[in-house]
This record gives structure tokens, sequence and C-alpha cells, in this order.
């Protein structure tokens, strides 16, 4: 099922979306909230006539760095033996169509398609064999990076978690299981012209890997995010530039990039 959040002449409700073709698209209105028990309503409005918003609003997004060898290569960087976790804020977040705003700090701005994982319950100290019970499902993530201030300061808190710098969307894909997820195809484009092109499959670290790592520090809550890392082919972005992430199964997530007013 894929799980979108909108809104709609002033209400933000969740939908299930359904349908193929993209024209055609309806919103099934939820009762309730994803992460518990809920049922369809029934009442169904046209994916054209809302807005579509982030597909959660997380408390705190864990993103984990330099998890594709030939990403971590074209930086100069080692790959680390551990998964190397770092955070963006929940101000971060934007969804499909919203503007990333260019920062007034940098100039030298990159896009990072990844596939992100939404946890689903509650959770600390997740066994392997029970990281699947604990994820909601998958959606797009872009991991906007001022890369000139990430090479220049030690801590990537203003480089990786500025506002605007954490698109995701357009919904949670919830049918796909934990070894679907593992390899899927994952690109992005700028402007219509391919740059990352790859499969998860070449993830360093799995996804169970990095829950279960980052469980062991710290408690997990419903509409959390988990950003698994980016492939190789990262690169520059301006001013006026549309961006877009797909991942098989799940969607494409469009961004236009804007000049920070």
């Amino acid at each position: 099922m894929r799980i979108a959040r909108f809104s709609i002449d002033g209400n933000v409700a969740f939908g299930a979306v359904e349908g193929d073709r993209q024209d055609e698209l309806v919103l099934d209105i939820i009762k309730g909230i994803p992460f518990a028990d809920f049922e369809l309503s029934g009442t169904k409005v046209p994916l054209s006539k809302v807005r579509l918003l982030p597909p959660v609003l997380p408390n705190k997004v864990v993103a984990f760095g330099r998890n594709y060898a030939d990403h971590a290569k074209e930086l100069g960087n080692e790959v680390p033996d551990a998964p190397f976790a770092f955070f963006k804020p929940s101000t971060s977040v934007i969804g499909p169509g919203d503007e990333i705003q260019y920062p007034s700090f940098s100039q030298e701005v990159h896009h990072e398609a990844e596939l992100a994982v939404v946890i689903g319950r509650m959770c600390r100290e997740v066994p392997r064999e029970r990281v699947k019970d604990v994820v909601f499902g998958y959606t797009c993530a872009n991991d906007i990076t001022a890369r000139d201030v990430q090479k220049r300061e030690k801590q990537w808190a203003r480089a990786k978690g500025f506002d605007t710098s954490c698109p995701l969307g357009p919904w949670v894909e919830t049918d796909i299981d934990i070894a679907a997820a593992g390899d899927l195809t994952i690109q992005l484009t700028v402007n219509g012209a391919q740059r990352q092109l790859g499969r998860t499959s070449e993830m360093i670290h799995s996804i169970e890997d990095l829950i279960v790592n980052i469980s062991e520090a710290m408690t997990l809550l419903p509409g959390d995010v988990i950003l698994t890392g980016t492939p190789a082919g990262v690169g520059p972005l301006n001013v006026g530039d549309e961006v877009a992430v797909t991942i098989e199964g799940i969607g494409t997530l469009t961004n236009k990039v804007v000049k920070r007013g």
C-alpha cells in the first residue's frame, strides 16, 4: 500500500494511493493514523486536487554516510568498518514539489539520492531477526549537502542539516519486504539528465545492519526515518535546477532548487 500525507482545503490527512496512471491516481482517506490499526474511509479525492506533504513528520532523521563504496571513493574517503551515522533535524524535511532553498552560506550544494526507511513502531535494541517487524515502509529521499561546508567543518550539522535539505516522498510504500528493499534500482536526474544510477544491493551495510546499529544507542519512534546512503554520481545543484529521485517500486520525488529568500 502507498500511504501519502496531504493537505486539502486547509486540512491535513493520510490516504492510501490507488491507481496506476499518474493522471488517474486517487487517495482513499484513512481514518486515524497509519502507524496504528486504521480503516479506509471510502472517501476518495483525486491526487491532482491535493497538495502532497512529506509522507511523515519524523522526530529524527538518522542518516548513514559512506555506505556505498563507489560514493566513498569518488569523494576520496575510506569506507568505514562500521555504520557511520549523523542526524538531519526535523526542520530539514520537505515534501514532493517543495522548493530546496540554496543556503546563503554555501557555494557548492550537492544532491544525494537515497532509500529512506520509515519506522513503524517504538523500538530499541532491535535484534536482526526483528528488524522487519519495526519497518513501516520505504520512501525516496534526497540528502542535500553543502559540500564545501562539509569539507571545512568537522561536524556536519550545518552542511547536512540546513532547512529544506531533506526532501522525502512522494509517499511511503509498505508492500516491499526487507529482502526486496535490499535490491532496488535507485536513480537521480537533474533537469532530466541522469546523474546517479545504482542498486541498493551495493550498500556496504544492509538495512538490518543500520537499524540494529542505531537502535543499540537510541529509541526509534513511529515515523522516524533512516537514510541508507547514496550511490556514486553525486554532484552540484544550481538555482533553477529540477532534481528527481526515482526508486524502483516506490515512485519519484521531484523538487526544484531556488535562491534562499
